[in-house]
C-alpha cells in the first residue's frame, strides 16, 4: 500500500494509476474506521483531510483522461469524507527525496518484467532526467 508521489500520477502506467484508485477507496475507509495502521500511508492521518482529498481529485483527473471507468460515488463519499475544502496542496513527504524512491521503485518494477519498456520509457523521459542521484 502506497501514494505514489503526486508528480508521477499522469505516468503511471494504467494498471498502476487503477490500483492507487482502489488504495485511496481503502485508506478511506481504513482512515474512517480508526484502522489505518499500514506505515507506508498512516502519514496521511497527520495532515488534514482535504489534502488526501486533493490527492484523490488528481487520481480521479488521470482516470477521466484516459478513459478509464470508476464509480464516482466512491469519489463523491470521499470528497464528503474530506469535507472538499480549498486546500490545494500535497503532503510534505512527497518531496524529491520521496520522488526519487517512487521513481526506483518503478525502475525495479520495469527490470523485473512488471511494466513494458514503453511505460518505463514514458516514466524515465518525463521523470528521470528531474532526479538527483
Amino acid at each position: 500500500m502506497r501514494l505514489w508521489h503526486y508528480k508521477l500520477l499522469p505516468v503511471l502506467p494504467d494498471k498502476f494509476i487503477i490500483a492507487e484508485w482502489r488504495e485511496c477507496i481503502a485508506i478511506k475507509r481504513q482512515w474512517e474506521k480508526g484502522t489505518l495502521k499500514h506505515r507506508l500511508v498512516s502519514y496521511v492521518e497527520k495532515y488534514d483531510k482535504d489534502m488526501f482529498g486533493w490527492y484523490v481529485y488528481n487520481v480521479r483527473l488521470e482516470l477521466i483522461k484516459r478513459k478509464i471507468k470508476f464509480q464516482e460515488k466512491l469519489f463523491s463519499e470521499i470528497l464528503e469524507f474530506c469535507k472538499d475544502s480549498d486546500n490545494h496542496s500535497c503532503y510534505p513527504e512527497h518531496n524529491d527525496r520521496y520522488l526519487r524512491q517512487c521513481y526506483y521503485n518503478l525502475q525495479e518494477k520495469y527490470d523485473r518484467g512488471i511494466i513494458t519498456s514503453a511505460e518505463y520509457n514514458l516514466i524515465n523521459k518525463t521523470i528521470g532526467g528531474k532526479i538527483d542521484n
